[in-house]
């Protein structure tokens, strides 16, 4: 006759459930494997058709036609999709953080309108035509803007609500005046449609070699920055209690954005959305807890900017349509729908 074990037993033998923290590592190792997939799917899918040994030949045995197709194009703008997405997600997770607002994206505080302004104005002015000339003018254009925004924002004085602002301020101006040169130099026009819609097309391991330090040193910046800004989303008196220093921290966001997104916007042009979506979805299963939601913003924002890649060189073939465009496309909705959500959600 089977004697059922009293409660207490049956509780002390039962598997423990998950904890959360369980949860969110393995949703971690989940995200790599996917990122893992993508990458290899955007080394063996392109405008050109090419079957898997062929494409196999050329990443290892061959440096001839294939090994020009995998290795200088496909591999190139694989490695720099994987930065400039995780840059573009930690810096879109960084600036929702410092501005306490979940739908801020990295064009919020005029990164990237600074960017193209320089670009902008090196090619019209200076006569640099090559992206390997101006990609250092796209970059210490976003730092430019970043440093003003923190200088008007109120500096050591700033907040959320005055950077947003100041930044909004000099987005709309710097388009004017990009709007303006564009449209009286057909030739600046011409070289700046595809970069101005962003791209990955122009991956080269000499891009690559020149925006890698920055990229990696913000990427750095940004993780370090998790438990600082945790406590500044309790408010600044909570903040301040727990030992936390505003300015330095909100600098620190800054610079941390700015870099990044200046690096990414620098080698592929101004791409939105990304730094947009990834992060607010990422928020929604890990929670608010930015020791989280920055490594998953990380691995995720390739995943998303890698797609978009792989599905704009297979919708226009032979031809491609440019990642920028694609991740407009997608936003777009998304971004609505987020919006509404957040509306109904306060009603």
């Amino acid at each position: 006759m089977l004697v059922d074990s009293p409660p207490e037993q049956r509780a002390e033998t039962a598997p423990a459930p998950p904890t959360r923290r369980a949860i969110r590592a393995f949703g971690l190792v989940l995200a790599v494997a996917i990122l893992v997939l993508v990458a290899l799917a955007s080394i063996a899918i392109g405008a050109k058709e090419l079957s898997l040994g062929q494409v196999w030949h050329g990443l290892f045995e061959d440096s001839g036609a294939y090994g020009d197709v995998v290795v200088a194009e496909r591999l190139s703008r694989t490695v720099l999709g994987l930065l400039a997405g995780a840059a573009l997600g930690l810096a879109g997770a960084v600036l929702q953080a410092l501005t306490r607002n979940p739908l801020a994206d990295p064009g919020l505080l005029g990164i990237n309108a600074g960017a193209s302004a320089a670009v902008v104005t090196a090619i019209t002015f200076l006569g640099i035509t090559s992206l390997s000339g101006y990609v250092w003018f796209a970059f210490l254009g976003a730092a430019a803007v970043g440093a003003l925004v923190w200088f008007l924002g109120g500096s050591r004085g700033a907040t959320p609500v005055r950077l947003a602002l100041a930044g909004t301020a000099l987005s709309a101006a710097l388009y004017g005046y990009l709007q303006a040169v564009m449209i009286m130099d057909d030739a600046a026009l011409g070289k700046m449609r595809f970069w101005t819609v962003g791209s990955l097309s122009s991956a080269s391991d000499s891009i690559i070699r020149q925006v890698v330090p920055f990229l990696l040193a913000g990427m750095v910046l940004a993780l370090a920055l998790s438990r600082p800004l945790n406590a500044m989303a309790m408010g600044d008196d909570t903040a301040k209690a727990l030992g936390a220093n505003l300015n330095r921290t909100r600098a620190l966001s800054m610079l941390a954005a700015t870099v990044l997104c200046g690096a990414a916007t620098a080698a592929c042009g101004p791409i939105v959305f990304v730094g947009l979506m990834v992060p607010h979805v990422v928020r929604s299963f890990t929670g608010p807890d930015l020791r989280w939601i920055l490594p998953y913003a990380a691995i995720l924002s390739p995943v998303l900017l890698l797609g978009a890649d792989v599905i704009g060189r297979i919708v226009a073939r032979p031809a491609e349509l440019q990642v920028g465009i694609v991740t407009a496309i997608l936003g777009g909705p998304v971004f609505i729908y987020l919006v509404r959500r957040r509306r109904t959600a306060q009603l």
